[in-house]
């Protein structure tokens, strides 16, 4: 089989299938409309627990529904508060912590995710981390606060001490100024 160069979403999705195993705890930081949460609860199996959030009550709601039909909503715990509230609600260590940045998908273009709370959110979630654990964060340019938001991202990240994680940055060089993309994070 080939491989096929793909989006940010799915480099950060395979990289979430390499790192979360049974029994851990991870974050979803930006719930949306539920996709990344199904996934991330199918990997933490029975045993594991999601703790996500967002700010937006719909996107709550729409995660919880899909994840009540699917018969996962007993391994997550979901908050209907902004990410950098992650401190109040996460008090163990986690495996992995996964942020899209930008707007719900069908919602309110109005409501973005905004750099000051970002920046509180990764942060906290980079302090929770085991080791070999893994921050993923979508990032969505093309638009004011997206363009903001990914250049104060890739000065900050550019800036962690490299004994203490690594990051890599992925995006396509030809797919125009808006394209989708990913930065991965992993704890030393």
């Amino acid at each position: 089989m080939a491989y096929i160069l793909r989006s940010a979403r799915y480099i950060a999705a395979d990289c979430l299938h390499q790192i979360i195993q049974p029994g851990d705890t991870v974050i979803d930081a930006t719930l949306g409309n539920g996709h990344d949460t199904c996934m991330l609860a199918e990997l933490v199996g029975e045993e594991g627990q999601v703790i996500g959030f967002d700010i937006q009550p719909d996107a709550v709601e729409r995660t919880r529904a899909l994840l009540t039909g699917k018969g996962l909503i007993a391994r997550c715990e979901l908050h209907a508060e902004g990410h950098q509230h992650i401190p109040d609600y996460v008090h163990t260590p986690v495996r992995a912590a996964v942020f899209n940045l930008g707007w719900l998908p069908g919602g309110d273009k109005s409501v973005t995710t905004r750099w000051e709370t970002t920046f509180a959110a990764i942060s906290a979630a980079l302090k929770l981390l085991v080791r070999d654990g893994v921050c993923t964060v979508c990032a969505y340019p093309g638009h004011a606060e997206g363009d903001r938001e990914r250049g104060a991202l890739m000065e900050w990240l550019s800036t962690l001490r490299p004994q203490e994680y690594n990051v890599l940055h992925h995006r396509f060089l030809n797919a125009g100024s808006g394209a989708p993309e990913c930065f991965i994070i992993q704890k030393q």
